[in-house]
């Protein structure tokens, strides 16, 4: 579809624009709030600074898109294919984003407060600065994902995959790891206050200069984590490998 005719209907006030091919459409700063763009092909197109707050994008192709700024808060992405897309500084608090394909993407200080990404692959995906606060987390694959200085506080991690990510200097205040591998991880200076680590796997995991007040690390495995400059509190802690974690 040409972009013009889109602008006309929607400005008409079409909404249904289910399966529409836009491939490599530009698409800059456009308003299309409460769109439906279910099953389209956006494959490249480039939509920096849109409003499409409240659209559906179900089983979209996104691939490679251009959504960096862009307003889609209470979106609907379910299944959406978003490998490689670009969404930093992007606006997406509360969407809905079930089984989203990101990897590769980027979303550097993206705002996902509070999203539904239970089971979306971000396998490499750089996450730096990103906000995903009470962001529901499950069966998320973060494997090798840099989530560098991310805000993850109250976030549910229940079962996701975090195998080589960058979690260093992260906020994960009152997070939910409870049973996560965590082997290898860098959490370095990592806030983790409050945080559950029930029978997670911290084995070699640095956490060097990490802030763990208050953090349950009953059944934890610390073989060789590393400890050094941590801060907490081992009376309230009974780990199951303590002996063997590396405290200087």
């Amino acid at each position: 579809m040409k972009i013009n005719n889109l602008l006309r209907m929607y400005e008409a006030g079409t909404r249904d624009f289910d399966g529409v091919d836009l491939a490599g459409a530009e698409l800059p700063g456009v308003a299309l709030i409460g769109i439906n763009l279910r099953g389209a092909n956006l494959r490249g197109a480039n939509l920096s600074r849109s409003f499409l707050t409240g659209a559906n994008l179900t089983g979209a192709q996104l691939n490679w898109a251009n959504l960096s700024f862009i307003k889609m808060s209470g979106s609907i992405l379910d299944e959406a294919d978003m490998t490689k897309a670009v969404l930093d500084g992007g606006f997406l608090v509360k969407s809905q984003m079930i089984g989203v394909k990101m990897s590769g993407a980027t979303l550097k200080s993206a705002n996902l407060r509070g999203v539904d990404l239970s089971q979306a692959n971000l396998c490499g995906a750089n996450l730096e600065r990103v906000n995903l606060r009470e962001a529901n987390l499950t069966s998320v694959n973060f494997n090798w994902a840099n989530m560098r200085e991310g805000r993850l506080s109250g976030a549910n991690f229940h079962q996701a995959l975090l195998y080589g990510a960058n979690l260093s200097r992260a906020f994960l205040r009152e997070s939910n790891l409870q049973g996560v591998g965590l082997d290898g991880v860098d959490l370095q200076e990592a806030h983790m206050s409050g945080a559950n680590l029930r029978n997670v796997d911290l084995t070699g995991a640095n956490l060097q200069n990490a802030q763990l007040r208050d953090v349950d690390l009953t059944g934890a495995n610390l073989t060789n984590t590393n400890l050094a400059g941590t801060v907490l509190d081992i009376s309230n802690m009974i780990p199951g490998n303590w002996e063997h974690a590396i405290m200087a």
